[in-house]
């Protein structure tokens, strides 16, 4: 892979959604759908809003080990990147990532305790596209914004 940055940093920003896993209480890994990230920065850490309610805030408050995978369909390629979960309800965080129409989702607000913020921050990575996969670790790039 050329650029790494570029190549797997549009892939995240053109995502409709994503897919992130994580360990379940008994060991097993779960695997979700979500959003598109809010924000990132290079293509080491990823900002994602979510229900602190939810199973999945339960779970990495408990271990945070995750991956994150994005997957470009019209060329069949995608990367898997494993790492860590934050689970923040500092408000200055949530107020960051908040966007218009979030309270279809969070009725309070900004302010809602139901709201909060998962911080992916990745350690490495595998690439697959033509037919080969390609292992990487995220620390060899810079953690720009793009």
């Amino acid at each position: 892979m050329r650029d790494a940055q570029k190549t797997i940093g549009n892939m995240a920003d053109r995502a409709g959604n994503c897919f992130i896993s994580y360990i379940d209480s008994e060991g097993f890994p779960v695997t979700k759908a979500m959003l598109k990230p809010r924000q990132r920065e290079g293509i080491r850490i990823f900002w994602f809003s979510t229900n602190t309610s939810s199973n999945k805030v339960k779970c990495f408050r408990d271990n945070p080990k995750a991956s994150l995978y994005f997957m470009d369909r019209r060329y069949f390629r995608g990367v898997s990147l494993s790492g860590a979960v934050e689970v923040l309800e500092d408000p200055e965080v949530k107020e960051r990532l908040w966007q218009e129409g979030d309270t279809l989702f969070y009725k309070e607000g900004v302010t809602d305790p139901d709201y909060c913020v998962l911080k992916f921050t990745a350690e490495k990575g595998r690439y697959y596209s033509n037919m080969k996969s390609e292992d990487f670790e995220v620390s060899d790039w810079q953690s720009n914004t793009d």
